[in-house]
């Protein structure tokens, strides 16, 4: 069982600390509060190297997250792909059973979140418990593609969902239990840059297995999709076992005591500025946790914010068969997903990191949001192949709204590891309803121009921009009431909301 310490000790008379008793000049810097002004320029230089290398080190382990990430992206949506061969017609799918199989999914999806993070959290060893639901979720997958009912691919699908649900808002608490929050932006961006990633490649992976195992041995070729992708899942599984870190307190072997003792410090700095000793006592089981979430307004809307957001991308899911009323083949229709997928993962990085460098949320969301509101209405004026094209560039990198808005909610809610936990889940948990019914505004009697779904998806987005200015003004308020009392107790600067 793991509870997180909140033991680490800190010196703040210049003595070396007993944690570290036998190390180098480097390791051996003198651990101190984040408010004390004695600290010397050479201490200061030293905890800035070790930081440095703490963290070159935490970004190469954490990188498998991204692959990850992608292998989720792509055993979730690779029925898009299957749809362009045979897909619906195998299993006699008619009216919105397709949309139906794709929704199913979700309401898994939203059954597990919060109760997923909570045994996170509570058992401390992520490094066993995501790969073990990834290894689950390659199993389903492959389970997919000997569906043979529409109520059989139902089942794999609910299932593929309920176990899915532990890696996103798992993963998001396990960088937020090692970034700060000046950090967060960057490293959600690396991570959700993953879906992106899987957006563009899976068209090119599921191209490439459509082509090639075209009905060999007998097997239908949307089947080998699911059975190879999901193979490959698992087997990546196995290897994340190996090379995940689990948590700051539970982590050992691939730091050095000093890392492991600065990381954790870190953390207690953040948390040391945006809760007190005694919401750490209050806070300090899972049920508090959830207690404290659910009774927090600012969790609610900005569950709510993301689920509009979400709602508002549901048309990623149809993204292949939107390309198609292009009008080119199943196999160059895959291969034309890819390019607006690669400029959105750019694009994403690029403005998470400015993001994070700016200490700005807002602003880089609404920037994002609108031009995806301009690619919908591009793509609502007319059919040419060529300007819708490039309204999907457009339209794609609106992920780059929903990835700032993840660091935003990350690093907003309480730093409080079991409340942290279960309020990332619960918004992630919300959030699905958003994919839930946006898989039903792109009925194929809507196309091939699909004006109704676009304009639903623009007005989806402009109530996103409105929700996070909403929320915006709200923490400037709680700002300024921050500044105010400390002003008059005559107290240094204490914690404030990023905008």
């Amino acid at each position: 069982m793991y509870h997180a310490s909140s033991a680490i000790e800190t010196r703040t008379t210049g003595e070396i600390s007993p944690l570290l008793p036998h190390h180098s000049a480097e390791e051996a810097f003198v651990l101190q509060d984040s408010d004390d002004t004695r600290a010397s320029f050479g201490d200061e230089e030293l905890r800035e190297k070790l930081e440095r290398n703490l963290l070159r080190k935490l970004d190469a382990k954490l990188s498998i997250l991204i692959l990850i990430y992608v292998l989720n992206y792509i055993d979730r949506n690779n029925v898009a792909a299957a749809r362009l061969r045979g897909f619906e017609e195998d299993l006699h799918l008619n009216g919105s059973q397709f949309a139906t199989v794709l929704s199913i999914l979700y309401i898994g999806y939203i059954i597990l979140q919060i109760p997923s993070n909570m045994a996170l959290n509570y058992i401390g060893r992520p490094s066993l418990y995501l790969p073990g639901c990834m290894a689950i979720w390659g199993i389903m997958s492959c389970l997919t593609g000997a569906a043979t009912t529409y109520f059989g691919v139902l089942c794999t699908r609910f299932f593929l969902g309920f176990v899915e649900a532990a890696f996103f808002p798992g993963a998001l608490f396990l960088i937020s239990k090692w970034y700060k929050r000046n950090e967060l932006s960057q490293r959600t961006a690396y991570l959700s840059s993953g879906s992106l990633i899987a957006s563009a490649t899976g068209s090119l992976i599921a191209s490439g297995i459509l082509g090639i195992m075209d009905n060999n041995l007998g097997v239908a070729t949307w089947r080998w999709l699911f059975f190879i992708e999901g193979g490959l899942t698992v087997f990546v599984a196995l290897c994340a076992a190996f090379i995940l870190p689990d948590f700051p307190e539970t982590s050992s072997g691939w730091l050095s005591p000093a890392e492991r003792t600065l990381a954790i410090q870190r953390m207690q700095e953040e948390n040391h500025s945006s809760t007190t000793s005694s919401d750490h006592n209050q806070l300090k089981t899972q049920l508090d946790g959830l207690r404290s979430a659910v009774s927090d307004p600012k969790v609610w809307w900005l569950a709510a914010t993301l689920a509009s957001l979400t709602f508002s991308l549901s048309w990623n899911a149809y993204f292949p068969s939107i390309m198609a009323t292009i009008g080119y083949s199943p196999t160059v229709t895959l291969l034309l997903c890819a390019p607006p997928w690669f400029v959105a993962t750019a694009i994403a990085i690029t403005v998470s990191r400015h993001s994070d460098h700016a200490g700005e949320r807002c602003w880089h969301i609404t920037f994002s949001m609108v031009i995806g509101i301009a690619g919908f209405t591009l793509a609502r004026s007319t059919m040419n192949a060529t300007i819708r094209y490039i309204s999907l560039f457009f339209i794609a990198q609106s992920y780059t709204g929903h990835i700032c808005f993840l660091a935003w909610a990350s690093g907003t809610v309480s730093q409080t590891p079991a409340k942290r936990a279960v309020a990332l889940a619960l918004m992630n948990s919300v959030s699905s309803v958003g994919n839930v019914f946006g898989s039903y505004i792109w009925p194929t009697r809507w196309g091939p121009e699909y004006n109704h779904s676009f304009l639903i998806c623009t007005f989806a987005n402009a109530l996103s921009i409105a929700m996070c200015w909403a929320f915006r003004k709200h923490l400037a308020n709680l700002n300024k009431a921050a500044a105010k009392k400390e002003a008059l107790d005559n107290r240094v600067e204490g914690y404030r909301y990023i905008l």
